[in-house]
């Protein structure tokens, strides 16, 4: 692992990206800092090993300014979450419709933009008000995990997770399932830790099938393992390969369903080495390497619990992860409490949003009476705190407000819109007609979509 650091004068060591690099071939590091202030500074190079011989060549420093950063996001957003669409409209004949009134009403946003779900959800009204109309994703927010499913060995009992995915469907709400196994050994039940290896891979096996058999086809993916960078309690004791053994377990019953690493502090925190975006890629390929992996799909997750952060860094790990053309979640996303939380939740919303590599966020704020995890987007009567004011304002900034306008001479009405489902009127007062029809705007490719209307 070879890392790359900015010394200021004062003494302060920052890192700015680490590479794993291969010997005897070029490696490309990635990285970035927001600058506070103007100070002399040293960039050099780290690694754990004192007898290697490191080698840098083409060495590169941009700087930007906040305006040519905020300039850049806007043009990566029109390039990869619009589309450009002509509307054909002719009468039956075939002949074009000069002048027809056109309008187009965004439905559903085509990017999965989400909140955290928690069992306070079941038969709370208010809460239900709040949720349905903004989100179209979800992850609960522990009522798939193993401990809550099953908190005695055979007694499982999945009646929230029920009610929860029921409310999910019934609003149209995609659902992340979160997580089928979880490393850390805190989060595990008693009596499975207190289980022999033998009889904890019977037991983990009942639990993916268990599990995986009730909701296939309802989640539109799986944590398969949850933070296997930083911890190892099925490695430790069931063998190295645990995790991959666990991923291709869960393919082979769900082969459908896009399985995810789910880790933090890839984008948060550049100083932990233990999941950097090269750990990250690493722990992927080893499990993708294993007997019977070749075909799995997997995803990207980032759990994205920040507190002051360093876009840069984010969108230059955005960049490393997203080389991979594997599909990128911010997961689990929340700024902890303090100042400038909602400023910053703002700053790292449009930075994933506006990168091409991220398919989805879900941010971390299931409403409990007792408060949120980290960050909640409402108060206890579900009026908006100042981050609900953020989410509200970016779901409204990242959909295509009602359009109304006419057909040229060639009966062609054409514009730049946000990826979604639509519903389109055509009326025409010339002929007396009328016609409302669904219009889907994918990201297919990225010509322009030509729809052929005949009233």
């Amino acid at each position: 692992m070879v890392v790359a650091k900015v010394r200021i004068s004062s003494g302060q060591a920052m890192a700015l990206a680490s590479v794993i690099a291969q010997s005897g071939c070029w490696s490309m590091l990635k990285g970035g800092l927001t600058a506070h202030y103007s100070t002399p500074a040293e960039l050099y190079f780290e690694s754990e090993s004192s007898s290697i011989e490191i080698w840098v060549d083409n060495v590169s420093l941009q700087p930007f300014t906040k305006s040519q950063w905020t300039d850049h996001q806007v043009k990566s957003i029109d390039r990869v979450r619009k589309r450009k669409v002509r509307l054909h409209i002719s009468n039956k004949q075939g002949g074009n419709l000069q002048g027809a009134k056109i309008s187009l009403n965004h439905r559903r946003s085509h990017f999965p933009l989400g909140c955290a779900l928690a069992s306070t959800i079941i038969n709370n009204t208010a809460y239900q008000n709040w949720f349905a109309p903004r989100f179209t994703a979800t992850t609960f927010d522990n009522e798939m995990k193993w401990y809550y499913t099953e908190p005695r060995q055979g007694f499982e009992n999945y009646s929230v997770a029920d009610a929860m995915l029921e409310f999910a469907r019934k609003n149209n709400v995609s659902v992340r399932g979160h997580n089928i196994f979880w490393d850390n050994p805190i989060q595990n039940k008693a009596w499975v830790k207190e289980l022999s290896p033998r009889n904890l891979m019977r037991a983990s096996k009942h639990r993916l099938n268990s599990l995986l058999s009730r909701y296939k086809g309802q989640v539109i993916a799986w944590d398969a393992v949850n933070e296997n960078l930083h911890f190892s309690f099925f490695e430790d004791k069931l063998g190295a390969n645990a995790s991959a053994v666990f991923y291709k377990m869960a393919h082979k019953h769900d082969s459908k369903t896009i399985m995810f690493m789910n880790e933090f502090n890839t984008l948060e925190h550049m100083e932990d080495q233990k999941s950097s975006p090269a750990k990250y890629l690493e722990k992927i390929k080893e499990i993708r390497s294993f007997p019977g992996n070749e075909k799995l799909v997997m995803g990207i997750g980032l759990q994205s619990h920040f507190g002051e952060p360093n876009i840069p860094y984010v969108r230059a790990s955005l960049d490393t992860l997203g080389a991979t053309k594997m599909p990128i979640w911010l997961t689990e996303l929340d700024v902890e409490r303090i100042p400038n939380q909602a400023e910053y939740l703002e700053e790292i919303m449009r930075e994933a949003y506006s990168h091409p590599a991220v398919k989805g966020i879900i941010v971390w704020s299931g409403w409990k009476p007792t408060g949120c995890s980290n960050m909640c987007l409402t108060d206890n009567n579900f009026k908006n705190l100042p981050t609900g004011d953020v989410v509200d304002k970016l779901i409204a900034e990242w959909k295509t407000q009602a359009l109304v306008g006419k057909t040229s001479v060639d009966g062609i009405y054409e514009d730049e819109i946000f990826l979604g489902e639509y519903i389109v009127t055509i009326s025409s007062l010339d002929i007396g007609e009328y016609v409302e029809v669904q219009l889907e705007v994918n990201e297919e490719t990225s010509e322009p979509l030509d729809v052929f209307i005949f009233i």
